[in-house]
């Protein structure tokens, strides 16, 4: 595997590793923002000089690798690791910090926390750009559809920088009209007499949301939805109830708590990023400030009427 060592282009594994993110040439191309035939040249002459087929090229299942391919993987990320720092380290030489972080996170958490506490991150880092991805499923570091991920549960494994980002918590809430038209909720017993807003079970990408069940087992849903933003927009129809996110709904004025004290379901929220990233300033400074916020917002996050717990 070391035929033409010498002739190795730091381009053409670039490419390899955007090829192995997205599974296909056309992917990759897309991505970097070049057309097909250059990633497939790209890629033939990688193999080239490595005296290796890197992957198995097929039109059902894209590129997939070999096991030379999985070896120079590894490499090759190290070696994009460190030509990210080097050049972070040049170009801040003198200047203001400054590069490109995209934050994976869920829909609520990205649009009420992430993105506002990202705005004023920006006063203070103004040469560093942000992409926030606020969408209801996983986001992949291993694809690189994400620098730094927020997610409901800790990665399992992974060459990955993990930490505890923040405890929030989630509360019962309808609209004032929905309760003075309905029958009267003075119990958890009550709950099997009215209707809820929930999460399409089958769709739910992580067991974490599932917690209708655990409030309210024999709770009757007719509308359900992917999107925890959908399900705050139906239970403002004043129709159903629905748990939502108390840093979501407490700073909704149309919505009310009900059984505050006794139903407060508390979650955690994640926060990840490559092993190979923790050199990039960027990076982590991106992370210890939404660490930081998150410290310093817990009240919020925790619920205005809820007991306060680590």
């Amino acid at each position: 595997m070391q035929k033409n060592i010498k002739q190795l282009n730091w381009d053409d594994l670039r490419i390899f590793l955007e090829v192995v993110r997205t599974g296909t040439a056309s992917a990759a191309a897309k991505r970097l923002s070049v057309d097909y035939t250059t990633v497939a040249r790209r890629i033939r002459a990688l193999e080239e000089a490595m005296g290796a087929l890197l992957f198995d090229k097929s039109r059902s299942t894209g590129f997939t690798l070999t096991q030379d391919g999985q070896q120079l993987v590894s490499h090759a990320e190290t070696m994009e690791g460190a030509m990210q720092a080097a050049g972070e380290a040049v170009s801040g030489t003198g200047s203001a910090l400054a590069g490109h972080v995209r934050i994976g996170c869920t829909e609520a958490f990205g649009t009420y926390f992430v993105i506002p506490e990202m705005v004023s991150f920006q006063d203070r880092y103004p040469n560093i750009s942000i992409d926030v991805l606020p969408v209801p499923h996983f986001v992949s570091l291993s694809r690189r559809e994400a620098d730094i991920a927020i997610t409901l549960e800790r990665p399992a494994r992974g060459p990955y920088i993990t930490s505890k980002l923040c405890d929030y918590q989630l509360g019962l809430y309808a609209t004032p009209e929905y309760l003075a038209n309905h029958s009267p909720i003075h119990s958890r017993a009550d709950l099997n007499d009215h209707r809820f807003v929930n999460y399409v079970q089958d769709l739910a990408f992580s067991a974490q949301l599932l917690y209708l069940d655990e409030i309210a087992p024999n709770a009757v849903s007719t509308l359900r939805s992917t999107s925890v933003l959908a399900q705050h927009q139906a239970v403002l129809q004043s129709r159903a109830l629905a748990i939502l996110p108390c840093f979501l709904a407490d700073d909704d004025p149309r919505l009310s708590p009900v059984l505050a004290s006794e139903i407060q379901l508390t979650r955690q929220f994640w926060m990840s990023y490559s092993e190979d990233l923790r050199r990039l300033k960027r990076i982590t400074t991106v992370a210890s400030y939404l660490s930081e916020r998150a410290r310093a917002s817990q009240e919020r996050l925790l619920g205005a009427h809820a007991t306060k717990c680590t």
